[in-house]
C-alpha cells in the first residue's frame, strides 16, 4: 500500500511522522508533495526513504490512500489538479471540516473520506474522526480505520456533527492547554510557585484525568463527585468556576459554529462561483 500526502504543514507534518514512528508505513511507502517543497524535503531528509513529488498530481498518481493536507479554500485548485489521474479504486482522505463530502464528489471520481485528526495523534492517541462517502465500500473503511488505529482510535461521525465532534476532539487540547495555562499563571502570581514546578504538576494532573475518564471508569460528572467532598476545598473551587465560567462553553460553542457556516459559505464559492445565488 502506498500513501500519498498532499500538504506537509503542521497537521500532515504530524500524520506522516505518527504513521511512521507508530510503524502503521515505512518511509517507502510515502510519497509528499508540499507547495513548498522544502519542507516536503526536510521530512524525506529525517525519514530516508520518503519520497518527494514536485506536484500534487505525481503524488496522487503514485498512491492508493491521498491525503490532502490543505487550508479548505485550496482544495477546488488541487482537486482540478489531481482529477485527471485519480481513479475510482482509490480513496481521497480530506482532513478539513468546511469542505463537504459532495464537494469532493463533485470533482473527483474516487471514493471519499474525510479523517478529522487530532494533534493528540502526534502521541498516538486521541480520536481521528471518520466520515464516509456511499462510495466507501466496508473493506474500504476497515483499511482506512486499520491505518488510522496506529495513531490513536478512528471513530466514525456524521457529517452533520462534523464542527461539534472537532470542537471536542480536535480543538479540545488547544481549549485545554488554555484552561492549564491560565491555571498555571494563577498559581505563580498568587503563589510564588515556579512556574516549572506548577507546569509539572499541571501536567500529571491532566495526563492522569485523562487515564481516569478512559481506563478509569470515570466519566466527567462522577470525577467531579468523587473528588468534591460536601463543603471542601475543591466544591468551592467548582462553585466558583459555575459562577464565572457557565456561559463561555455555550458562547464558545455559538462561535466555532458560526465561523465553520462562514468557511462553508467560502469553500462553497470556491467550488461552485457564480452557481450560488
Amino acid at each position: 500500500m502506498r500513501v500519498g500526502f498532499i500538504g506537509t504543514g503542521s497537521m500532515g507534518s504530524i500524520l506522516i511522522e505518527a504513521f511512521i514512528r507508530s510503524g502503521a508505513l515505512n518511509p517507502e511507502q510515502i510519497t509528499a508533495t508540499n507547495r513548498t517543497i522544502a519542507k516536503a524535503e526536510r521530512l524525506a531528509e529525517q525519514y530516508p526513504g520518503l519520497h518527494v513529488t514536485p506536484t500534487g498530481k505525481e503524488a496522487a498518481s503514485l498512491s492508493d490512500i491521498v491525503f490532502v493536507c490543505v487550508k479548505p479554500l485550496e482544495y477546488k485548485t488541487v482537486l482540478d489538479e489531481i482529477q485527471a489521474v485519480v481513479h475510482a479504486g482509490q480513496i481521497l482522505v480530506s482532513i478539513t471540516s468546511p469542505v463537504l463530502i459532495r464537494h469532493l464528489e463533485g470533482i473527483v471520481p474516487c471514493k471519499i473520506a474525510k479523517v478529522i485528526p487530532s494533534i493528540t495523534n502526534y502521541v498516538l492517541s486521541g480520536a481521528s474522526l471518520c466520515i464516509y462517502s456511499d462510495r466507501m465500500l466496508p473493506e474500504d473503511k476497515e483499511l482506512l480505520e486499520n491505518l488510522l488505529s496506529h495513531v490513536g482510535s478512528p471513530l466514525r461521525v456524521s457529517e452533520q456533527y462534523t464542527r461539534i465532534s472537532s470542537d471536542l476532539s480536535s480543538c479540545g487540547p488547544a481549549f485545554l492547554a488554555y484552561f492549564l495555562q491560565r491555571f498555571i499563571d494563577a498559581s505563580v502570581q498568587a503563589t510564588g510557585i515556579s512556574e516549572e514546578e506548577a507546569t509539572l504538576l499541571v501536567s500529571e494532573m491532566a495526563l492522569g484525568t485523562g487515564k481516569l475518564l478512559t481506563t478509569g471508569g470515570f466519566t466527567p460528572a462522577s470525577l467531579q463527585k468523587r473528588v468534591a467532598v460536601p463543603g471542601g476545598i475543591t466544591a468551592e473551587g467548582l462553585r466558583i468556576m459555575e459562577n464565572e465560567l457557565g456561559g463561555v462553553f455555550d458562547d464558545l460553542i455559538r462561535t466555532t459554529h458560526s465561523k465553520y457556516e462562514e468557511d462553508v459559505e467560502k469553500v462553497e464559492a470556491r467550488f461552485f462561483g457564480n452557481q450560488i445565488e
